[in-house]
């Protein structure tokens, strides 16, 4: 494995870290590493160095950063999204346009109806749902 070749490797996340990058003259660790779900590993320089300089330094080639065919890592499942990306920005277009619109009628002075105000609620509910299946934080 490409990590087991690395200097002075500390990891940072379950799935990544960093090390001593051996593609130039290094004290600190300045090359970070990931593993991605599907068995990828992005290495990421600090320092300038690219990524066929830091393989070139460990006596490796491109392909050592992808997995080999039929890999199937039965440790982390692959990440599928339910929908696309897109499909949620619609989503909260579409709900922050009701919330804006409430905004404008209660800065008119106008109150919400109960019927407008549980509609209201309901939106603040999809925004914030949308937002944690795209990965986001929820709101606050």
């Amino acid at each position: 494995m490409l990590v087991s070749r690395l200097d002075g490797v500390r990891r940072t996340r379950p799935d990544g870290g960093i090390a001593r990058c051996p593609a130039h003259e290094d004290r600190s660790p300045s090359l970070s590493w990931r593993e991605l779900a599907d068995g990828r590993i992005l290495l990421h320089c600090f320092a300038g160095c690219s990524v066929a300089d830091v393989l070139g330094a460990l006596g490796l080639q491109l392909d050592a950063l992808y997995p080999p065919r039929g890999y199937d890592d039965k440790r982390r499942p692959r990440e599928r999204r339910p929908f696309p990306a897109a499909d949620a920005l619609r989503l909260i277009e579409f709900e922050l346009y009701f919330v804006v619109t409430s905004a404008r009628k209660v800065a008119e002075g106008r109150a919400l109806e109960p019927d407008e105000h549980g509609r209201l609620l309901i939106a603040i509910d999809r925004i914030s749902n949308a937002r944690q299946a795209c990965g986001l934080e929820a709101l606050r």
